[in-house]
């Protein structure tokens, strides 16, 4: 395996080797009317061995850290991972974002629409916003809670309530510095005495709220509670980090080469794809772990044997499982999709 992993020395390297898996995975997915939705997102690999390349302090929920910083893009209906790129720990949240959008824009099967890209705010970067314009793509981004827009904040917009207790909204025209024209900005904004749960930051001139921030550019006929809930759908993409993380063990491969420790990470994710792939096909619509998964399958004993010359699986399957191994069996050999879809578990009876 060390010897596997030191055959990748550049990112050609390994973009050739990947973009092709990448695409495989994706390119088995249905095209869905509607369109799927791009999830953007970033993470942090701890790793306190801070001598491999790319291991750099930098700020995690721990405070500063010396870690790995990757850059992941989801396709949100079916969960599947469609792209992975590495960064060192010390990487600011919009470096490479562009080129890493791009990549993937590029790559992607044209039958897998997009109806929309939703992203935190290390990708709120003017760049990246223009080339979302110039695609139609409409995004959804989260923006940093600069001086000038706490200032809206604190002096200048006009609450709205919501159907949903203790939120009330704002919207208006607003340009930061670097960006080309003006875009569709919306606030949000918690009572934490009615919403303790709710995200956002505080600040301190403004006690008892939390407050959020969006660039979007969805049409102002989309109202900013829609846009919000949206967005909010992007949370699942921090479920899909933490399997990886939890079930295929991204935190702990880390090798010498900075290259060889991103190849190691995707080469990690696509079994997750093909996980993925394999729930479809048996046509499950609740997502079981990687953890379930090896207690009803993968870890069942067995062995191939060849009486008469025919090749037989033998499996040591308890027998009030049987029935459910056999629809199981039957729907994974069947070369034709069907509508008869087996439990992701054995239902016993009594």
């Amino acid at each position: 395996m060390s010897r596997f992993f030191a055959g990748f020395t550049s990112a050609g390297t390994n973009l050739r080797c990947f973009r092709p898996l990448w695409r495989w995975g994706v390119t088995r997915r249905p095209s869905r009317r509607e369109g799927y939705t791009l999830d953007l997102d970033s993470t942090r690999l701890l790793h306190e061995d801070g001598h491999p390349e790319g291991v750099e302090v930098g700020y995690t929920r721990l405070g500063l850290r010396p870690c790995l910083h990757p850059l992941l893009a989801v396709l949100a209906e079916p969960r599947m991972v469609a792209q992975l790129w590495l960064r060192a720990g010390g990487a600011h949240g919009g470096n490479n974002v562009t080129a890493f959008f791009l990549d993937l824009w590029a790559q992607r099967p044209r039958h897998v629409r997009l109806r929309a890209v939703r992203a935190d705010s290390g990708f709120c970067v003017p760049e990246l916003l223009t080339v979302w314009e110039h695609l139609h793509l409409p995004y959804i981004v989260v923006a940093k809670l600069t001086e000038p827009i706490q200032s809206l904040i604190r002096h200048e917009v006009v609450w709205t309530p919501t159907a949903v207790a203790g939120t009330d909204v704002a919207q208006r025209e607003y340009r930061a510095m670097g960006w080309p024209q003006s875009r569709r900005l919306i606030l949000i904004r918690h009572r934490t005495a009615e919403r303790p749960e709710a995200g956002g930051k505080k600040l301190l001139e403004v006690p008892g709220y939390l407050f959020q921030a969006l660039v979007t550019s969805w049409p102002s006929t989309v109202p900013p509670l829609a846009v919000w809930r949206d967005y909010n759908g992007r949370a699942d993409c921090e479920n899909v980090i933490k399997e990886l993380q939890q079930g295929f063990a991204l935190p702990t491969l880390c090798l010498r080469s900075f290259w060889a420790t991103e190849a190691a990470l995707a080469l990690a994710t696509l079994p997750y794809n093909l996980t993925v792939l394999f729930q479809r096909h048996l046509g499950w619509h609740t997502k079981g772990t990687i953890h379930s998964l090896r207690f009803w399958l993968f870890v069942t004993p067995g062995l191939i044997a060849h009486p008469a010359g025919t090749t037989t699986i033998k499996l040591a399957v308890p027998p009030r499982e049987r029935d459910w191994w056999s629809r199981l069996w039957e729907k994974i050999l069947c070369p034709f999709p069907n509508c008869n879809a087996v439990e992701n578990r054995p239902v016993f009876a009594g």
